[in-house]
């Protein structure tokens, strides 16, 4: 993935009520290995994390800056660093305003892939691990710290030029330590909520559960293209892309590849055609198990409400249609 553009600066705000200080790079970081390397552990770390949100840009305006300094620059009116610098002295006062997080090391990259144009920004921290020197010595080594990134973005560049109609261009990271954490850092880049990915992927398997059960399908069948499902989504959140719902379809059935998608318009569920899937939903999705005192049960969700029925209250799972071999087993254990 060539890197067109990156820099990154640093700021230094603690937590003890001292002002901010932004230190500024001169230039561009040059383009090396060690930087390739750089953007993909990035990406594999974006990539992987479970709670993001996907959405598009405020108007410009004296509140929202990013998207005009950010669209100067691709115009070519204005350069990276130029850019870089109005980004982060904005990001530096925002900070000031926020008693809710410290400094970092502000990462801004664009970089292509494919033909797909991106903008990175992330607030990186460092962390101290050991390493050996060349006398094989023990001795503490600091790195960039992706493991733990908590403010990230990433602008699709492309879809944000070529389809002024879309709602999911940019993606950013919702911090686990609560919406407020965030809410600086969005507003720093200007965006807003424009896609409930949650909320999409439970409707998606909602329908998909409901395709199962008109099908009629054989239980291996079902659980074949349960896998292809969450496999696929999977896949395009490794990579960072949305879910197609077209390209799903012909996936789960490549001898009849529209089945799925004429069951999705007849029932007219809502979906966007393109979206992108929310991890922990599919997580919940794959299957349920359990284990106690010699009984052990794994079944997948579709199978809740059709041949599988529990009730909260008295703690009770009715299981209908029971495979036939069990049903033989436990028929000849009650004429015993």
């Amino acid at each position: 993935m060539p890197i067109k553009s990156c820099v990154i600066h640093t700021i230094d705000k603690k937590p003890d009520g001292n002002p901010a200080v932004l230190h500024l790079r001169d230039t561009e970081l040059p383009q090396t290995d060690v930087l390739e390397n750089l953007l993909h552990d990035f990406n594999v770390a974006y990539n992987g994390k479970q709670s993001k949100g996907w959405g598009l840009f405020h108007a410009e305006s004296g509140a929202y800056p990013f998207s005009g300094w950010l669209k100067a620059y691709f115009e070519g009116k204005s350069d990276f660093m130029n850019f870089s610098r109005h980004a982060v002295e904005h990001l530096t006062r925002l900070m000031e305003e926020s008693s809710l997080t410290v400094g970092g090391h502000v990462l801004l990259v664009h970089y292509q892939q494919g033909l797909t144009d991106y903008l990175a920004i992330a607030l990186l921290h460092q962390s101290t691990g050991v390493s050996l020197d060349e006398d094989m010595n023990v001795v503490s080594a600091p790195h960039l710290d992706f493991g733990h990134v908590h403010l990230a973005a990433r602008v699709n560049i492309s879809e944000w030029q070529g389809n002024p109609e879309s709602k999911q261009y940019i993606s950013f990271i919702k911090p686990k330590l609560g919406r407020k954490v965030g809410d600086y850092f969005r507003e720093f880049i200007g965006c807003q909520e424009g896609v409930d990915s949650p909320g999409e992927t439970r409707t998606l398997l909602k329908a998909f559960s409901d395709f199962v059960e008109k099908e009629d399908l054989p239980e291996e069948s079902a659980r074949e293209k349960t896998q292809m499902l969450v496999q696929y989504a999977n896949s395009q959140n490794k990579i960072g892309q949305s879910i197609g719902l077209s390209e799903l379809s012909s996936l789960l059935d490549e001898d009849r590849p529209e089945a799925f998608i004429e069951h999705l318009r007849l029932k007219d569920y809502g979906l966007s055609e393109e979206f992108p899937a929310d991890k922990k939903v599919l997580n919940k999705f794959q299957r349920f198990t359990g284990r106690i005192e010699g009984l052990s049960i794994t079944f997948e969700q579709h199978l809740l409400g059709n041949k599988l029925e529990f009730d909260a209250e008295n703690k009770t799972l009715l299981i209908r249609n029971l495979p036939v071999q069990l049903l033989e087993q436990l028929t000849l254990a009650t004429e015993a």
